[in-house]
């Protein structure tokens, strides 16, 4: 009985600690909505209210009325944020199917190679790969934000680690010799065995391209071809006020897909991570 009611409270415990981070989660999420319906002078008076008030429609009615067009902020983040996506998970997986099923000599060291890329942060190349955009006239371009996301070294990394427990390679040489090609047996085999790592790094790399702000600001240099974290750093007021309610709705409407592609792919995060976390 004493361990029993010990194992109870130990349990309680648990779910009390993970109610609170579920809470301190939460939280921020709630007060930018909550003060997307407030006034500027209501968030300088008390800048943090568990109260909503009525003035969502006056801040986008400002938010609107500043140059700023969400639609095609919207579309433009949709372009890049979709094709970085697509172009990212599906060379990735590309990329780590040839590490785990193809026997090569410098197997192991092009492996090695990716692991030292992770290592260097992407502001380091940062002014070089402007220089080359900029010379080859690729600026105010999608394609320029689009295409190097083929290149994710974490991604493969992941991808790889995901495919070394849960790839049969006998499922592989059985449709290599029913005369299937490569290419088909990676797209109509792999790729349904790999959907709980992909939908996860789908999540992860949707949600980074989304909120990327370096790139495109020294890249897009045209009003038309802004995305949307681009549009919410620019909303700023004159110099006697600024619309801060009106910046809140910026930011909710920023946030918005984020929160659509995350409850649409939440469900295989668990699967995929647990999956992919497997060690050789």
């Amino acid at each position: 009985m004493k361990v029993e009611k010990s194992f109870s409270v130990y349990k309680l415990i648990q779910y009390i600690v993970c109610i609170l981070l579920a809470i301190l989660s939460i939280m921020p999420f709630y007060i930018m909505i909550v003060n997307a319906t407030r006034t500027t002078y209501e968030i300088q008076q008390h800048a943090i209210s568990l109260v909503p008030s009525g003035a969502f429609f006056n801040n986008m009615k400002i938010l609107t009325g500043k140059s700023f067009n969400p639609l095609i902020g919207f579309r433009n983040s949709m372009i890049i944020s979709c094709g970085a996506t697509a172009f990212a998970v599906y060379f990735s997986s590309l990329t780590a199917y040839a590490l785990v099923v193809y026997k090569w000599k410098l197997r192991d060291g092009f492996f090695t190679f990716i692991l030292a890329v992770m290592m260097i942060p992407a502001q380091v190349v940062s002014i070089g790969f402007y220089q080359f955009m900029y010379q080859i006239h690729m600026t105010n371009n999608f394609l320029a934000l689009i295409l190097p996301s083929i290149a994710a070294p974490a991604m493969v990394f992941f991808m790889r680690q995901f495919m070394i427990p849960a790839l049969p390679i006998d499922i592989i040489n059985s449709a290599r010799i029913d005369g299937a090609r490569e290419f088909y047996t990676f797209n109509k085999i792999v790729i349904p065995i790999m959907k709980p790592a992909i939908a996860t790094q789908a999540i992860f790399s949707f949600v980074q391209s989304w909120n990327n702000l370096f790139l495109p600001l020294i890249l897009l240099t045209d009003k038309n071809k802004y995305t949307m974290p681009i549009m919410v750093s620019l909303l700023k007021g004159d110099i006697y006020k600024t619309e801060y309610g009106a910046i809140y709705c910026g930011l909710l409407l920023t946030v918005l897909p984020l929160f659509i592609v995350y409850f649409l792919l939440s469900k295989y995060i668990i699967a995929g991570v647990a999956l992919g976390g497997v060690k050789e």
